[in-house]
């Protein structure tokens, strides 16, 4: 259902909590501006597109999303898979993956996808986002030192050797501008934490630099000047050819603004008590980056540091996410030009912090010292993302976790004889063991323990070959199978073939499991096997057996 938490809180508002959500948006705002800016340079866009991206889409991520508190606008996550989309497919490419994007978001939010999108593992999470903060380290490199080259390789082993090969060129007033926004930022939280150090920042490095007129790249010397208008919407223009294209990026961007979205809200939801309704945040999402590439921004998803500012200063309903928006609009529309002087060090030193922060360097250490399989997907998560392509990068770690997972399942499942000498493993096990019943001679008993999916469905089938010779009766214990698939109702379908060629029955003890129990009867498998071949204990399966046997003599 789509049912955005706007409506909910508005019921119950009062005067104390619009002040809170007044004041909350306003620092929040004023924390977005800086960002906006920088996360569209670094993107390769003008600085405009972020600060058009953050009005539109908080706005409407706020007013349509399925979080009190969730604020939304241009991330660092986004950085890499824009640059290079706008490489390869220019500004009108980024807009149409965009858009392509945001309908994908909205199919998610219809089919209900919002809780599967959570489940996506760690590891692939801290993989991408710490790949992500090398890279976007990475990129600020030029403008931290103030480098003197021409444009930024997209190659990450280029990109360093083409810094290494001009690093005689550093502008030390630049590599001084930017240090010292590094240590502002870092350093200002012990001054207060109602201000951010980003802005402060910033403000002084523009400053000294205009009042000193020291010799560094601004915004306006790169970009020109900021507009202080918003542009007409453009609705961009599809056909199947440009679709085919841009699928696969834009499917990355979707993915990728849905999860950083929904996790954004789950910490939202740890430090509020509160509960967001996911799939309604996927439609919101959806709606923000569609209307976002009509107006010519950049894509968007809920940002957790933003958020939790938010919170942090009283934001406690969307009505501070809305204020935000409103903020920043009134900051382009009357101030925005004054942007152009800000110097390019500065931003990139807010970049590199923002890498730093990105990077989950604790985490990422500790994913390292866990399990094989998790560090396997972490490193190859990282290593695709940093010198192959973000895209690979998440298909490849799906993959490799899923695979993963697979055999962690089947280590899980195994399959057991349990007549003659193998009654003896059973000894002791619990009340309803093989060996505390005497088991006719012509009957061969087999446990499955675990999901028969078609992971596993190999061990059963390796098991039944050791049976020598037919038995007048196959019992399968199944009460410890909690689910099954296409693939294990093929192999009890082919046993069943199998038993009933040979003249042996086959009887199905204890399916306990109700997934499996439907399963069983959608297949009609038990209309195959017989009402009378399927028991609730293993003691009415021997009784059925000792009933075959005899109506065999």
């Amino acid at each position: 259902m789509f049912k955005p938490k706007l409506f909910d809180t508005l019921k119950h508002y009062s005067r104390q909590q619009f002040a809170k959500d007044v004041m909350a948006g306003l620092i929040v705002g004023v924390v977005a501006l800086p960002l906006a800016i920088a996360f569209a340079i670094a993107s390769g866009v003008s600085p405009e597109k972020g600060l058009y991206t953050a009005v539109i889409a908080g706005f409407i991520i706020s007013a349509l999303g399925g979080s009190k508190v969730q604020i939304g606008g241009p991330t660092g996550a986004f950085i890499v898979i824009v640059y290079g989309i706008v490489q390869q497919f220019g500004i009108n490419g980024l807009i149409i993956a965009t858009f392509i994007a945001g309908v994908i978001l909205i199919i998610m939010g219809i089919a209900r996808l919002g809780t599967i999108i959570k489940f996506i593992p760690y590891p692939l999470i801290v993989g991408f986002t710490s790949g992500i903060a090398l890279i976007i380290f990475s990129s600020q490199m030029k403008d931290f030192f103030g480098l003197k080259m021409g444009e930024i390789p997209a190659d990450f082993t280029d990109k360093w050797q083409s810094y290494i090969g001009n690093f005689q060129s550093v502008n030390i007033y630049a590599l001084l501008i930017a240090a010292g926004t590094v240590a502002i930022i870092a350093l200002w939280p012990k001054v207060t934490r109602k201000i951010p150090g980003s802005l402060i920042a910033l403000l002084v490095t523009t400053a000294v630099v205009q009042l000193l007129h020291l010799p560094v790249e601004t915004i306006g010397s790169r970009f020109g000047s900021i507009p202080s208008s918003f542009p007409s919407p453009v609705i961009p223009d599809l056909d199947f050819a440009t679709i085919q294209k841009l699928i696969a990026p834009a499917f990355t961007i979707a993915l990728l603004g849905g999860i950083e979205s929904l996790l954004s809200a789950i910490v939202a939801d740890g430090m509020i008590g509160g509960n967001h309704r996911s799939n309604t945040e996927l439609i919101a999402q959806g709606t923000a980056n569609i209307f976002s590439s009509i107006f010519g921004g950049i894509p968007a998803t809920g940002a957790i540091a933003r958020t939790a500012t938010n919170i942090k200063n009283g934001g406690r309903t969307p009505v501070a996410g809305i204020v935000h928006a409103f903020t920043l609009l009134l900051i382009i529309l009357f101030i925005g030009k004054w942007a152009a002087l800000v110097p390019m060090a500065a931003l990139a030193g807010i970049l590199v912090i923002v890498a730093y922060n990105m990077s989950e360097w604790e985490n990422f250490i500790s994913v390292v010292k866990g399990p094989r399989g998790d560090t396997a997907v972490l490193l190859t998560t990282f290593f695709l993302t940093v010198l192959i392509d973000l895209t690979v990068a998440i298909e490849i770690g799906m993959v490799l976790a899923v695979f993963l997972f697979m055999r962690n399942m089947i280590k899980f499942t195994d399959v057991n004889i349990l007549t003659g000498e193998n009654t003896d493993k059973e000894e002791g096990r619990d009340k309803d063991a093989v060996s505390n019943y005497a088991i006719p001679k012509d009957v061969e008993v087999f446990e499955i323990n675990g999901p028969l999916f078609f992971g596993a469905a190999y061990k059963f089938k390796d098991a039944i070959k050791f049976i020598k010779k037919p038995p007048k009766v196959f019992i399968i214990r199944m009460r410890q199978v909690p689910i099954i698939d296409a693939t294990g109702i093929r192999t009890l379908r082919e046993i069943h073939k199998e038993s009933k060629n040979r003249g042996t029955k086959l009887i199905l003890s204890e399916v306990h499991s109700k997934q499996v129990m439907d399963e069983l009867k959608a297949a009609r498998l038990l209309f195959a096997v017989g009402k009378a071949n399927v028991t609730d204990t293993f003691e009415q399966a021997l009784k059925r057996s000792n009933a075959v046997i005899n109506e065999g003599r």
